[in-house]
């Protein structure tokens, strides 16, 4: 039987997934050709066939099917970068058939679905256009990560520092110490994992992991810390490659200057050397640690061979003995000496080999599957390490005393031997009584820093070890810093740091960043002490962790569907212990360089918030707003309103805001952090992007540091706009309870019909229970020039634009824009300068539930406006003047609005409630009953209280329900 063209593979109910099989159709491959344009319908012997034969129904449609590019911001090399149909093209395009396909046709063009290409290039992260030189795969993630993990984590602490560190905390402790900083190693790669596997991780390593998940605040702060960390971590494990090297010039009494001076040479030489083989680029690096790594597994093998092999006397005299069970027994327990004698002091010098476990995800960006090669690599890397930091802790401890003097004399026999021998080695026939009690004794556990050399079995390869586990560690360091710092500055967060954004070459390698990273490593190398340097940089790993471990955990707590790891090894419960561990630490470790460290954190977290930089990196932080704000939002509902919690939310009718800045200005002086506000634009119905977000009002608004929202509808006309804003702006409790609108100056030569819309918004807002302000400026309010709007532009009422182009209600549109008249970009108004000794006239004619004396109230809370004077106006008749004085008095002493200036008090006869404010006169708005008033004469009556006025006048009524209170209850 022939093989049918689709096959399925999967079936789920009534829903199938069927593939497509490959070779010809069954009519061609019985030899039945088709000419151009004919179709044969395929044969249908029965129903279950039938099913099985027919494709889907391409032909009737332009949808393209899935396809990888449609998704990924980069493409591998030889495959065109495509963007799938938009919808405007899937409903407004035009198609044709050409033989058999259907093709789309725009601008007289025709192409096939699937080859629409982006003419752009799409950059990945941190600017990367194309993917850099890879160096592990799926199959390989032990020479990508792995080794680079182990080769990092066996650095200068293992070969110098872990025998002196079994002296000083004993084999116990020691171990207690190497397990601590697994747990916060293990609980952090496990994060890393988790992190790691949520999405294509591109070049920035620790900085981008932190930053994607916990957005540029945190980011950018742990960015600075860890690039400094790492190149101070160059240093270190300079420092400690030099060490050696000056051991041996003593040796051989080929010393260079002095000690300390020979490291700081050595030191300075050997950064240089590495950092040409890091600028030689990635491929010599990864080939110079596979050979690091081979060098030290020589080392270790040479050394616990020679732990078997039975001491020598010279080895004895240097305080080995091979292995004994009282040495084990004598070295469990501490003995503290120095300065940094403490358990936590040996912690700080030690916590600095673990923190290799970030070598693999630091080059991320040269990864070709980080997803795998990251989990895998760096978690088998901790245990392998962690297996030898033990072994080597427990084998040295049994076989190395603590105190030994190194001479040939000095045994029990010896003219020099005092009359009472003191520690284990006297069991085994020497006497360094001397040396131990006067604390002058150079070899043993406590003293000698080359112990592994003496124990091993042949020294020098002992010495190999330590240069191939401090260089590799140093070059490791040497490439994660300036590759971190890069996507730092590419990410433009923090100013004057952009210069070493740039990269160079192929794979935009960062050799400013290099130079940078240069010249710190050279500056720590010159203290020439490890065990100073070693606690410096303990505090700014222990910070990352500590980042790393709570990113994990926010995202897993927040939950967004975004988060979806494929790595499932982790709990949020570990990872917030991870986090809260690493802290305690840090303080544990050095109290003020902890400080220090979360003084950075907070001041350049600080300077990101209020700096907000463009980017959107769909962070965590993201989503956990989102769920407070959701969560609050629901809960609020459950709420009934109070008139003690009222807020002015306004819905400001300002077209597009830039067009009106001086109406944005006035209800942003009173709502913001306050209340809510929102900004409507009606467009016309023929707007072509009415969809689209309005993102250009909403940058406007948030340069201006206006919080608001931006509302953008479509309507036939300004009032059925408005009306509709009314009725679906907000959410829940959080929706408009005011309209806000600029007056209408040319009201008595615009049409009937353009009027009555006007003075129906009003109607409208009284009609849904909403109150009311207008806004009256003597030089009107739009200050519009060619800007980018939405579609038609109503214009609000307000005066016409001098364009005889343009009607007084729409606009052309041009492409994208539309003229109007006038507007610069951000155009200071009246309502943003200091007030300085003004007055605010309040002219409370009538009782609206108290709106008209609330929004001057909440002006005078604003800086800017507290030095106001505040005078109220009242109604009444002379007759009772006095005592009607009096009640109001008290009744606003009741309702606490204490202005900052003595009230003054008049008495006048008006016929509406008008609120003037400050050289700012606030009036009230009439409201009359429906049908009673034409709009005309309505607006002659606004027209007669506010002309001619030099001050902005406000017309303000409320719905007649109490925003003012004086009881507690």
């Amino acid at each position: 039987m022939e093989s049918p063209p689709y096959k399925t593979v999967l079936s789920l109910g009534r829903f199938k997934v069927r593939k497509l099989q490959s070779g010809p159709p069954p009519d061609q491959a019985n030899g039945a050709p088709k000419g151009p344009g004919e179709s044969t319908p395929p044969p249908q012997p029965d129903s279950r066939q039938a099913e099985e034969t027919d494709p889907p129904d391409y032909e009737t449609t332009i949808d393209a099917t899935p396809c990888y590019e449609f998704y990924a911001h980069s493409v591998p090399a030889g495959r065109t970068r495509k963007n799938r149909p938009s919808l405007d093209m899937l409903r407004n395009a035009s198609t044709v058939k050409d033989k058999g396909v259907l093709c789309y046709s725009e601008h007289g063009g025709v192409q096939h679905p699937d080859t629409w290409v982006l003419s752009p290039s799409l950059e990945g992260d941190c600017g990367w256009s194309c993917e850099p030189g890879h160096l592990g795969s799926q199959a390989v993630p032990f020479l990508s990560t792995q080794v680079r993990c182990m080769l990092n984590i066996w650095g200068v602490i293992l070969y110098l520092r872990l025998p002196w560190i079994t002296a000083q905390a004993g084999i116990g402790l020691t171990w207690l110490i190497i397990l601590m900083s697994t747990v916060v190693t293990a609980i952090t790669g496990l994060s890393i994992s988790a992190i790691s596997t949520n999405g294509k991780v591109k070049s920035g390593g620790t900085y981008f992991l932190i930053s994607r998940s916990l957005g540029p605040e945190l980011g950018g702060s742990i960015g600075l810390l860890f690039s400094f960390a790492n190149a101070v971590a160059v240093a270190m494990h300079v420092v400690g490659f030099s060490e050696t090297v000056r051991d041996l010039l003593l040796e051989t009494d080929s010393v260079i200057a002095d000690p300390v001076n020979d490291i700081r040479i050595v030191g300075v030489l050997t950064v240089t050397v590495l950092l040409g083989i890091a600028l030689a680029g990635m491929e010599w690096e990864a080939k110079a640690q596979v050979i690091f790594f081979i060098v030290i597994m020589i080392s270790f093998v040479n050394y616990f061979i020679g732990t078997l092999i039975p001491a020598t006397e010279e080895k004895q005299s240097k305080g080995y003995y091979s292995y004994r069970g009282d040495i084990f027994v004598q070295n469990i327990g501490p003995e503290w000496r120095g300065e940094s004698g403490s358990f936590f002091g040996m912690f700080s010098i030690f916590f600095p080999s673990a923190t290799g476990i970030l070598a693999g995800a630091n080059i991320s960006g040269d990864l070709k599957d980080p997803a795998v090669a990251i989990p895998k690599g760096t978690l088998t890397a901790i245990f392998l390490t962690t297996l030898t930091y033990l072994a080597i802790s427990a084998t040295i401890g049994a076989c190395v005393i603590r105190d030994a003097s190194g001479s040939l004399n000095d045994t029990l026999g010896s003219i020099n031997a005092t009359g009472d021998c003191v520690g284990v080695g006297c069991g085994y026939g020497w006497n360094f009584t001397e040396c131990t009690v006067a604390g002058t004794c150079e070899y043993g556990l406590a003293n000698n820093y080359q112990t592994m050399s003496l124990v091993s079995g042949l020294s020098p390869l002992i010495t190999a070890g330590i240069f191939a586990a401090t260089l590799s560690s140093a070059l490791a360091c040497l490439v994660s810093a300036p590759k971190v710092f890069q996507c730092l500055c590419q990410d433009n967060l923090y100013p004057l740091i952009g210069f070493f954004a740039k990269g160079y070459g192929k794979n935009k390698e960062p050799l400013r960043a290099y130079a940078l990273t240069f010249m710190v490593a050279i500056a720590f190398i010159l203290i020439a002490e490890l065990n100073t340097i070693a606690p410096i940089i303990s505090n700014f790993f222990l910070c990352s962790y500590a980042l790393i471990n709570f990113s994990c955990f926010h995202a897993t707590v927040t939950n967004p569907p975004g988060w979806r790891p494929s790595f499932r090894y982790f709990s949020k419960w570990t990872a917030l212990f991870g986090a809260v561990i690493s802290v305690v630490i840090m303080f544990l470790l050095t109290w003020w360089a902890a400080l220090i460290v979360v003084g950075i954190i907070v001041v350049s977290l600080a300077y990101v918030t209020y700096k907000k930089p463009d980017v959107n990196w769909g962070s965590s932080v993201q989503a956990g707003t989102y769920n407070i704000a959701l969560s609050y939002s629901v809960n609020l509902t459950e709420v009934e309103d109070h008139v003690k919690n009222f807020r002015p939310q306004c819905l400001v009718l300002t077209g597009p805001p830039s067009f009106r800045p001086a109406l944005v200005d006035f209800v942003s002086a009173f709502t913001k952090n306050v209340s809510l506000m929102i900004c409507g634009n009606v467009a016309g119905v023929s707007a072509q992007d009415v969809g689209s977000p309005g993102d250009e009002h909403v940058k406007w608004l948030n340069d201006r540091k206006v919080r608001s929202f931006y509302s953008l509808i479509s309507a036939g006309e300004l009032r059925s706009g408005a009306r509709s804003l009314m009725q679906v702006s907000g959410l829940g409790r959080l929706k408009p309870n005011t309209v806000v609108l600029g007056y209408k100056q040319n009201w008595q030569t615009d049409s009937p019909h353009s009027l009555e819309n006007y003075v129906g918004i009003i109607q409208d807002a009284f009609d849904c229970q909403i109150g009311v302000c207008v806004l009256r400026m003597r030089d009107g309010l739009d200050v519009s020039r060619t800007v980018r709007a939405h579609g038609e532009c109503f214009c609000y009422g307000l005066q016409p634009p001098p364009s005889p182009q343009l009607t007084p209600f729409s606009a052309p549109l041009q492409g994208d824009n539309f003229k109007v008249v006038g507007a610069d970009e951000q155009l200071e108004t009246v309502f943003q300068a200091k007030q300085k000794k003004k007055s605010i006239d309040i002219y409370w004619l009538f009782d609206d539930g108290g709106l008209t004396l609330l929004i001057p109230y909440l002006l005078t809370r604003r800086k800017r406006w507290s030095h106001c004077k505040v005078r109220v106006f009242l109604s009444g008749q002379l007759t009772n003047a006095e005592e009607h004085r009096e009640e109001i008095q008290q009744l606003l002493s009741k309702f606490r609005l204490i202005f900052p200036f003595p009230v003054g008090w008049l008495i006048g006869l008006f016929l509406w409630e008008l609120a003037l404010l400050s050289c700012f006169p606030p009036r009230s708005l009439p409201v009359v009953r429906k049908g009673a008033c034409p709009s005309s004469l309505y607006m002659a009556w606004l027209e007669t209280l506010s002309r001619d006025l030099h001050p902005p006048v406000i017309f303000i009524r409320g719905n007649q329900q109490d925003v003012l209170t004086f009881y507690c209850q």
